[in-house]
């Protein structure tokens, strides 16, 4: 399966123009069959306050932005994982939708929010799904911070996700990209981390976005700073061999028993 990711700068509140930037970049991407976006894609990220947050806010159910990436990947016939500001009713949620050529598949919502954000966001209430795609293959979502937090990775594995894509606005220096192929090995599954580059008044986001394989090993790293599509095939049937030795499995051998702190 041939995936991959974009890292960019979506433009803070003016989300035509992200729209008009997104445009030829997936345009380039249109080989993969799984393409990658960062995290809160259709807005931006560093709001004057939740007020601004909320004049940016979209629903899935009338969204342009996910009606514009429906549109791109029925003509591509392929997936599409992006960062979403999403609204229900009066709450926000730092989202990350799934849509495939026939639409909208699903939405994750953001367990663990990050500094300011909890100014913002409501926390997720979707919980950790995962999503069976027509083509076989099983895919997890979480939304940057969320690398701190290993039981949500693991939660994914438990349910058979082959694949975890987890778009981003990271600005801690390089240690998301430092965990995620870890968590790509302890887990046994491919990892796509698609973050951002750029500055947004007080914050500039780390770019190299990053491919890991089930081995924890870096199928690819973005630079810093630079604009880039990319995709390459990753044999999906990898994140299946949960074997270590063949004595040890990495998921039948754990001893939830034994794991009482909570």
């Amino acid at each position: 399966m041939k995936t991959g990711f974009i890292q960019f700068s979506p433009t803070l509140g003016q989300p035509e123009t992200t729209l008009g930037q997104l445009d030829p970049l997936l345009d380039a991407a249109k080989e993969a069959d799984l393409i990658v976006l960062p995290e809160l894609c259709n807005s931006g990220y560093h709001f004057e306050d939740k007020a601004m947050a909320a004049s940016l806010a979209e629903s899935t159910s009338d969204s342009p932005f996910i009606r514009f990436l429906e549109a791109k990947a029925k003509a591509h016939d392929q997936y599409i994982v992006s960062g979403f500001h999403e609204k229900e009713g009066a709450l926000l949620y730092n989202s990350s939708v799934l849509v495939g050529p026939q639409g909208w598949i699903g939405t994750y919502r953001k367990l663990h929010l990050f500094w300011n954000e909890k100014d913002i966001f409501e926390p997720g209430n979707l919980g950790l799904p995962v999503f069976k795609l027509d083509n076989g293959l099983t895919l997890g979502m979480l939304v940057c911070f969320d690398w701190m937090f290993p039981e949500a990775w693991r939660s994914l594995a438990l349910q058979g996700a082959q694949i975890v894509c987890h778009p981003s606005n990271l600005v801690l220096p390089g240690f998301a990209q430092k965990a995620v192929p870890i968590h790509a090995l302890i887990n046994r599954y491919f990892v796509v981390t698609a973050n951002r580059i750029g500055t947004e008044k007080t914050l500039t986001f780390t770019g190299m976005s990053t491919i890991a394989n089930p081995k924890g090993e870096v199928v690819f790293q973005a630079g810093a700073e630079e604009e880039r599509v990319y995709s390459t095939e990753l044999l999906t049937e990898m994140a299946d061999n949960k074997w270590i030795t063949p004595r040890n499995h990495a998921l039948e051998d754990r001893r939830p028993d034994c794991y009482s702190l909570g």
